[in-house]
């Protein structure tokens, strides 16, 4: 059996908490390096771009989020093989890395400078991306959004959500997304309860 390493930052979230999930669904033991943000500093070059999430796979380095869910999503039966629900999972999974883009542009910001750049996240992009996520999901039966069952597409809107919806982004309150898209927030309570998601955190517990 191949070994797995993967490095991101030491929290729950982000690019790095669908991949973690995806590899326990799929029953791949991993190493689950966990970086401070200062310990990434350090460690920075020594990451291809200069960026996490990585994955080594016996000892040899891949990128990219969204693609290295795709490869563990296919090893975890979280993808589809269906061409078609193939492209609808993508679609998702790279407008949420679009919406990761936008959001992540604000951490850096304090005071008002913060609080302007998040409402206008807030009245802009944000309720552009949720508002045609949400289009995607009905497109996708309701339930889901490819292939009528849990993708990786799932997981990574199911953590995008969470992060959303805890209250930790100033100035974007907690139930901004359950006012404005409350069947994003029904699709998450549901991921929520999936078996597999439930079984990776009950693993860390």
């Amino acid at each position: 059996m191949s070994n797995y390493k993967l490095t991101y930052f030491d929290f729950d979230g982000g690019r790095g908490e669908p991949i973690r999930i995806a590899l326990h669904a799929a029953g791949i033991p991993f190493e689950d390096v966990r970086w401070t943000f200062p310990e990434f500093g350090e460690h920075r070059e020594s990451q291809r771009f200069n960026a996490v999430p990585s994955l080594e796979i016996d000892g040899k380095m891949v990128t990219q989020s969204n693609a290295i869910s795709r490869y563990i999503g296919k090893m975890a039966g979280l993808y589809p093989e269906d061409s078609l629900q193939a492209l609808y999972c993508d679609e998702v999974i790279d407008a949420l890395e679009d919406l990761t883009h936008y959001t992540v542009q604000t951490f850096s910001l304090q005071g008002d400078e913060l609080k302007q750049a998040r409402e206008a996240l807030m009245n802009g992009r944000l309720t552009v991306f949720l508002k045609g996520l949400e289009e995607l999901l009905a497109r996708g039966g309701g339930s889901y959004f490819a292939d009528q069952r849990l993708t990786v597409a799932d997981l990574k809107m199911y953590v995008q959500m969470k992060g959303l919806r805890s209250g930790n982004l100033d100035h974007i309150p907690a139930d901004f997304a359950d006012k404005l898209t409350p069947t994003l927030v029904q699709h998450f309570e549901r991921i929520h309860n999936e078996p597999q998601v439930q079984a990776y955190y009950q693993s860390k517990a």
